[in-house]
């Protein structure tokens, strides 16, 4: 989801240029990190690395 085209109910500005308060904490909620601040698609990446890594360690030996 993207906050681009968002307006805001309280001060009538785009959510992404977070005009005021609830502008920046709606941005926030939208933009937060993954787990650990690490993005969700770098999370997976990992996990599926981490996969493979083990899979090929199991099918080696």
């Amino acid at each position: 989801m993207s906050c681009e085209h968002l307006i805001c109910a309280r001060c009538s500005g785009p959510v992404v240029e977070g005009r005021c308060p609830a502008c920046r904490a709606a941005r926030a909620e939208v933009h937060r990190p993954g787990l650990f601040g690490i993005s969700p698609i770098l999370l997976g990446a990992l996990i599926i690395a981490l996969t493979l890594l083990v899979a090929l360690k199991l099918g080696l030996h």
